[in-house]
């Protein structure tokens, strides 16, 4: 059986069929994905996924990854910052370090393809060392509607040379003198964090990590980054506190190019330290099944951002049945129908508000949980994503 197979009976219906011949006019053709860490972050765990989906429908599906030194990958987050609107400082010779780290990459890397498609900031500048034949896709994951100008016009020199770019949500956007396509992220239901668990792993892994189930749970997995704003949520926890018994648990650790994640994890720790019913829980990248268990186990799961890409932490809580309270900001704001699937929030104080209407309210959270996981169903699937590569390359093969 193919791995597409498996998805048969959790897409929707006539998904499987339709697939299998769109795939049909891009059999053969060499597709080539390039980031920046095989850990940690959803650019990783949807490749994880996608590759081997795409090997299975019968094309020559490949996976690399950039390597480099510390000053990159710390020149890369100030990118990234940067791009959210947030004002970096970014010396030339950090600017010139980062060319020098694509172009020993590009020595090194096999980039010969029909497609290639370049993740993100990272790796942007390989379009340098494109060979003749192949097209070459930008797939930008962060928001740059608003970015530190300086930044975005010395990462914009590289991003006009591609074929084409991808991002996210329309708003996410930079207009640009190439194609642009609208490509939503999606989680993959059979993987380890969203699979289902019978009862006895998921007490036994909650056993593991001291998370008893005696008061009712509020949950954020995310990065310990100030975008997520991991100290909100604590606050908005304190609110609802004075009127509920209830624990939080935050959740996460950092990516391998994320060289800020522990500085942001001690003051959440500082913040936390006075009060036994948080837990600030550092997991290493591949805790997938730990991850799985906390939302499972949740009452009510948070992703309160302040900035976000797509944020698919949403879309995974979505499909344990979850209500979600989010940012209203980047892909959450796709994802949560205000009433519906969860609620989008701006303050701390509307965070509380929703948390207290929720626990007041276990018809409704029962409800919207189902709703939830059903639009994940149709909108969020790794079997919508691939499809959605092969109309891309269909169209741009012609």
């Amino acid at each position: 059986m193919s791995r597409l197979e498996a998805y048969r009976e959790i897409a929707p219906q006539g998904s499987v069929e339709f697939l299998l011949r769109m795939a049909e006019k891009v059999q053969g053709k060499k597709i080539i994905h390039v980031n920046s860490t095989k850990l940690g972050g959803g650019v990783a765990e949807i490749l994880r996924s996608l590759v081997p989906l795409l090997q299975s429908v019968g094309l020559d599906a490949q996976w690399e990854m950039i390597t480099g030194n510390e000053e990159f990958f710390s020149t890369t987050k100030a990118f990234h910052n940067a791009l959210q609107g947030q004002e970096q400082k970014i010396p030339p010779a950090m600017l010139q370090n980062y060319l020098e780290v694509n172009r020993e990459n590009a020595k090194h890397l096999s980039l010969g393809a029909d497609f290639v498609i370049i993740h993100d900031p990272q790796p942007a500048a390989l379009i340098e060392s494109r060979p003749p034949k192949g097209k070459w896709i930008w797939r930008c994951h962060i928001d740059v509607s608003q970015p530190q100008r300086k930044v975005w016009d010395f990462l914009r020199q590289f991003v006009v040379n591609y074929d084409a770019t991808i991002f996210s949500l329309p708003r996410f956007a930079q207009r640009l003198p190439i194609p642009q396509f609208l490509i939503y992220p999606s989680i993959d239901p059979l993987s380890d964090k969203n699979r289902d668990l019978t009862p006895e792993e998921q007490q036994g892994i909650l056993r593991r990590l001291k998370v008893s189930l005696d008061k009712p749970i509020l949950l954020q997995v995310s990065r310990f980054d100030r975008f997520k704003d991991p100290l909100g949520v604590i606050q908005a926890y304190r609110l609802v506190k004075k009127h509920h018994d209830l624990q939080l648990v935050l959740a996460g650790g950092g990516a391998t190019d994320d060289p800020e994640g522990e500085i942001v994890l001690e003051e959440v720790r500082q913040a936390a330290q006075d009060d036994p019913d948080i837990r600030v829980l550092l997991l290493p990248p591949d805790a997938h099944l730990e991850i799985n268990a906390l939302q499972r186990a949740a009452a009510i799961v948070l992703q309160k951002s302040l900035r976000e890409g797509f944020g698919l932490t949403v879309a995974e809580a979505m499909w344990k049945g979850k209500p979600v309270i989010g940012g209203f900001t980047g892909g959450i704001t796709v994802q949560l129908v205000y009433g519906v699937t969860g609620f989008t929030v701006n303050s701390v104080e509307g965070t509380a508000f929703r948390i207290h209407h929720l626990l007041d309210n276990p018809e409704v959270m029962t409800k919207m949980g189902q709703d939830a996981r059903e639009f994940v169903r149709r909108n969020f699937l790794i079997t919508r994503h691939l499809g959605d590569y092969l109309a891309l390359m269909n169209y741009m093969g012609r």
